[in-house]
């Protein structure tokens, strides 16, 4: 029979399914494994696969941070052609229980549970009270986010679209970028530029700008050459990627009320943090005029834990 306390925490991007079994009674994670998605048409064959691997005893609760949009308890994800069902992997599986979740409502599920070596201090801010509103945000293949608010002393995260806010030009180099960007794409939202495919977006507008060759052909080799010093340019390109960052989540904050901490998460930051302290996005965090202030008192952090979406996955309540 399977075990009540233990569960099944499962985090599924588009590329990647990693899964692992939580104990709350430890808090430990065991039989932590990673999947290719390609390599398996359907997520039931992932779970049966970690089932089959598993050295002890099933959990009786699974709980799945998804790369999909909220809905029901059939799950359809957008960057794969997968789609399950809550229901039909309870029957299957012989789990009491299945919880579904979107994967920035995992990260911000995380963050009470985050310990001090899997986050890193941007900014000390100056808020004194326990935290009531958190939010985070984080740029990838676009910029997802979401909020955490504690309602008698119990946890609920909001699944949000920052990605999808305006942006606005607030320099102007990036009234240059605008203006060559507006004929082609119409209004441009955040995650246009605000996300790994924005920031080789603004590398290529920003050579066309300047008359130069664009020889990076990733954002990946963007970042690397603007954190390495190596080119001028992609250095450019990232330092512009911050401001408009910082703008972003000062934005997001705001709309949220979310004044006692904002997290940035996802794979993009942790690799140039270096860059990031140095860089425009803090104090384009804290530029927003009569509510500056406010937003100067914003702890502000990076997630450097390598499985957030699990931590997440672990502690989001089932219901």
């Amino acid at each position: 029979m399977p075990e009540s306390s233990s569960r099944l925490v499962a985090d599924v991007g588009g590329t990647n399914t990693r899964m692992a079994l939580y104990d709350p009674a430890t808090d430990e994670y065991r039989q932590l494994a990673t999947y290719s998605n390609c390599d398996h048409p359907v997520i039931e064959d992932i779970i049966s696969r970690w089932l089959a691997a598993l050295q002890e005893s099933p959990p009786a609760l699974c709980c799945i941070a998804a790369a999909a949009p909220p809905s029901g308890e059939r799950v359809t994800m957008i960057n794969i052609n997968w789609s399950f069902s809550c229901a039909e992997l309870a029957r299957r599986f012989g789990f009491t229980q299945v919880y579904w979740l979107n994967d920035f409502q995992a990260n911000a599920y995380s963050l009470p549970h985050l310990k001090d070596n899997e986050r890193v201090l941007l900014h000390a801010g100056s808020v004194s009270s326990p935290p009531a509103r958190l939010a985070t945000v984080g740029p990838g293949t676009g910029l997802g986010g979401a909020c955490l608010e504690q309602i008698n002393k119990v946890p609920y995260a909001r699944a949000c679209e920052p990605g999808h806010m305006g942006l606005s030009p607030a320099t102007d180099l990036e009234l240059e970028i605008f203006r060559v960007l507006l004929p082609r794409n119409g209004e441009i939202h955040a995650e246009r530029l605000v996300s790994g495919p924005g920031l080789l977006l603004l590398y290529r507008t920003l050579a066309e700008i300047r008359g130069e060759a664009a020889s990076a052909t990733s954002s990946a080799a963007v970042s690397r050459a603007a954190t390495s010093g190596e080119d001028e340019l992609c250095a450019l390109a990232l330092e512009t990627f911050c401001g408009l960052l910082g703008s972003a989540c000062g934005d997001f904050a705001l709309a949220n009320g979310a004044y006692d901490g904002l997290y940035l998460a996802g794979g993009i930051v942790p690799r140039m943090l270096d860059f990031l302290r140095a860089s425009s996005f803090i104090r384009r965090f804290h530029e927003k005029g009569a509510m500056g202030p406010h937003l100067q008192a914003v702890p502000l952090y990076a997630i450097t834990a390598a499985q957030p979406g699990l931590i997440g996955a672990a502690h989001a309540p089932l219901n």
